[in-house]
This record gives C-alpha cells, structure tokens and sequence, in this order.
C-alpha cells in the first residue's frame, strides 16, 4: 500500500500551559489540496508551522516520505511556505526576491533567469523582473510570494491565510489561481484558512479542527452533507440541531 507524503503521528503542543495540539494525527496524500479549516486559535496554523518545522512538538513525529524530519530545520526540508504577510524583501527587486533561495544554494546564473522567468510566467506576471515591491498591488505581491516558493520546486507548498489580505474579488480570483497552480505544477497544497467557503472551493480534502483536535476530515461534499457532530454542521453551514435519541438504528 502506497503510504502517505505526510504523516503527522501523535503529535501534541502547548504554549503556556495550554494544550493548542492534543495527539493530533494527520495523513496527507501527494499531489492533493488539503485545507486545514477552523475557527482561531483551533491548532490549524501550529499544524502548518510544525509540517514547516518552524515549530517543534512536545510529543509525536512528522513523517515526509516515509522518513523522520521531526528535527529538520525547515531549510532542509522538501517544502516551502508561504505567509499571510508575504515576507517580501522591499530593498530588493522581484527578480532578486525570487531567486533568493536558489541563490543561496549556489545555483548558476542561468539556471536561476530561466527559473524567474518560467515562474513570473506561471503567476502571470511576465515582465515584473525589474519592478520594486512597493509599486504591485497585494494580489500581485501574493503572486510573487508564491513565485519565489515555487521555484525552489518543493514537492509541498504551505500556505498560512495567504488571501486573508485581499479584498472579496481579488480572493476570489486567487482562489482559482491557485487551483491552476497546483494542476499546472503537480505539488502537494496544504492551505490554513478559517473561511468556510475558500475550504469548499479549492480543496480536495478538508481538515476541520477545533481545540486542537480534528473534528471531521473528509471530501468538501462529505464535509457539507455529512458533518459527524454538531460542530462541523455548525461552523460549515447554517443549521438547525433538533436534541433526540436514536432507538432504532
């Protein structure tokens, strides 16, 4: 049986004697847009900066490909974030900006021109090499976040409420973008957001949690026609929860 790319096994976390993540397992296929969903403060981002190793866990492992990378910094590991604040670098061009990584892994010159270009292209901004930061607008700036991540060719890219900046229709359009974008490029998404409606469109799986706990994990059209508990009908959709007793099954 094929396992999974990601397999976070028990894992648990607290910050000041809070308990954000209690023995949270998690299985995540490759090439598939996962959504972790969830109200704030639920563990979704915690989940997502422990895949990054960002955050470290008090207990449990992650497992990418079948190995250990629980103690791997996230340098080292075979994905890339991206952030709600998208962590550009102002004094630098956006060419410089996206060739960052691969600068710093010592690739040849025209290795890493070839690669702005193919990305900038990608994110439909062709011709952007030479312009600042500070002259895009915010969905453009997401576009370039996401180019600079791309090109390092990680076989995960993680996303931490990367639309939440925007306004309705440019989220909207990006949405889809980002669908495009995982088609085209053939990578594993896992996506933080606690907006219901991004988590139906985009997904393949949605990851509903709350409390640090996964209350339902399942197809966008399982998650909407069949939430298991009163929670997930709840924070999905609008709802009516009648209290009865089953005596017959």
């Amino acid at each position: 049986m094929e396992h999974p790319l990601i397999d976070l096994v028990n894992i648990s976390k607290t910050f000041d004697n809070t308990m954000v993540l209690d023995d949270l397992c998690l299985s995540v296929k490759e090439n598939t847009f996962v959504t972790l969903l969830g109200p704030s403060g639920c563990g979704k981002t915690t989940t997502l900066r422990i895949i990054g190793g960002f955050e470290k866990p008090d207990t449990g492992k992650v497992i990418f490909d079948g190995q250990d990378i629980t103690s791997l910094p996230p340098n080292k590991r075979q994905l890339n974030t991206v952030f709600q604040k998208y962590a550009l670098f102002t004094h630098m061009t956006i060419a410089e900006n996206i060739a960052f990584g691969l600068k710093i892994k010592n690739k040849p010159k025209a290795y890493i021109d070839d690669k702005i270009r193919y990305a900038l292209k990608l994110v439909n901004l062709d011709g952007f090499e030479n312009r600042s930061v500070a002259s895009l607008s915010g969905g453009q700036q997401q576009r370039i976040a996401i180019a600079r991540a791309i090109v390092n060719e990680p076989r995960v890219l993680l996303l931490d409420e990367p639309l939440g900046a925007l306004d309705l229709k440019l989220r909207q359009d990006m949405q889809y973008e980002l669908i495009r974008l995982k088609n085209e490029l053939g990578i594993t998404f896992i996506y933080v957001t606690h907006d219901q409606e991004e988590a139906l469109t985009m997904s393949d799986t949605i990851v509903v949690m709350n409390q640090g706990y996964i209350q339902q994990m399942g197809s966008p059209e399982q998650i909407y026609n069949e939430p298991e508990n009163a929670f997930v009908a709840d924070f999905i959709g609008e709802s009516t929860i009648v209290p009865g007793i089953m005596i017959r099954h």
